[in-house]
């Protein structure tokens, strides 16, 4: 994995933090253009990004690592929200920010606090090296409550129609958008666990999706789901 962090001691910390669990850390960035280009080169299965960073921030080097290649660039992998392809979490010293919220739409898979404890952090890349998103909805769904676009003005949905997706799948959109693990989504649908994931493997494929943070982020975008009715399980 790669740690991009403009402090030398965060850095070093984290690192030895993961190397103590057995986690390898193949490079450290002191700055956006840093974290790309070790991206790049080592091909990472994880990437722990600060966001305020010097010459290139966390978000714009979250976009170019996860969106399409520039001219000149090799190939990022591919988000197919299978697991496959460099995850990205986000370090922040504050839990609701709107460039968080930023980089939850362009794909990174959670985000952590800087003060996060050894075993938190461990767990955490470990959840991420799965292909799991790594904060619950709920958490994401205050982010999306305070920084997301109104419906209809919604800059990080354009090209994904919820009319792709049946009946069922938009109600577990939904659900999912209001916090709902697969467990809790099985016992209010009546349906196993096994349906719902496979409900949610497809809602991920349709929308072109990563995991489930981008589909809290886009139910919200969308107007699926709004604040009131997540509020009142309307």
């Amino acid at each position: 994995m790669v740690i991009a962090d403009d402090q030398t001691l965060v850095r070093r910390g984290f690192r030895l933090i993961l190397n103590s669990a057995g986690i390898p850390v193949v490079a450290e960035a002191a700055n956006g253009r840093e974290a790309v280009a070790a991206v790049r080169k080592h091909r990472p299965d994880v990437v722990l990004m600060d966001i305020r960073m010097p010459e290139l921030d966390g978000l714009e080097a979250t976009r170019r690592i996860l969106g399409p290649a520039r001219s000149g660039e090799s190939a990022p992998a591919e988000p197919d929200g299978s697991g496959g392809g460099v995850r990205i979490i986000i370090l922040t010293t504050f839990d609701l920010d709107q460039y968080v919220y930023a980089a939850l739409a362009a794909g990174a898979s959670g985000f952590l606090l800087k003060d996060v404890s050894p075993e938190h952090l461990i767990a955490a890349v470990q959840l991420v090296r799965t292909g799991d998103a790594l904060l619950a909805p709920s958490i994401t769904r205050r982010l999306v409550e305070r920084f997301a676009p109104r419906p209809g003005m919604a800059a990080g949905a354009p090209g994904r129609d919820l009319s792709v997706l049946t009946p069922r799948e938009l109600e577990v959109l939904g659900l999912i958008a209001r916090g709902m693990s697969n467990a809790e989504l099985a016992a209010s649908l009546t349906l196993s666990e096994a349906t719902v994931k496979t409900h949610v493997a497809r809602i991920l494929t349709k929308l072109g999706l990563r995991d489930r943070v981008q589909a809290v982020v886009l139910a919200y975008e969308t107007g699926l789901v709004t604040r009131q009715t997540s509020e009142t399980g309307a």
